[in-house]
């Protein structure tokens, strides 16, 4: 079964949105780490999936997804700036995919860490929102940094 592009770009849409607004993103996490899944996708050098942590937009949405091997993994909040500073820009540097909104039967957008960072920051000066980042000094200057970095 294969899941409306459509949907899974709406559900896209609609976490850009809401953790710009709300300035929280959630994992599930359990005493292991972080749930992760494979690319429906993208696929390695060697043919294998490439690897994706997931992240939701809401509580609710996450907790959706707490089955089929993940029942002992519970939501957890991040705060937006770590999330673009530490975990996008980490999870794109070690070859991981983001996983957006994903629905209980593993279907969402998977988009790379630093392409993320480019839109939730487009989002957020469309908004006129600003953030504070440790390693930034601020929306432009992240920017432009990972611009250089895709370059």
């Amino acid at each position: 079964m294969f899941k409306n592009h459509i949907d899974v770009r709406l559900n896209y849409e609609k976490f850009i949105k809401k953790v710009c607004e709300t300035n929280i993103v959630y994992g599930l996490k359990n005493e292991m780490g972080f749930a992760t899944s494979a690319s429906n996708e993208l696929e390695d050098e060697e043919g294998n999936p490439i690897e994706i942590i997931c992240f939701w937009s809401e509580e609710i949405r996450a907790k959706v997804c707490s089955k089929n091997g993940w029942e002992d993994y519970k939501p957890v909040e991040i705060q937006l700036n770590d999330f673009i500073e530490n975990w996008c820009v980490g999870m794109d540097n070690d070859g991981l995919l983001v996983g957006l909104n994903f629905d209980q039967n593993m279907f969402g957008y998977e988009i790379e860490g630093y392409d993320l960072i480019l839109v939730l920051l487009a989002e957020l000066k469309k908004t006129q929102k600003e953030l504070e980042f440790q390693n930034y000094e601020g929306i432009l200057d992240l920017e432009n940094q990972v611009k250089e970095a895709l370059k």
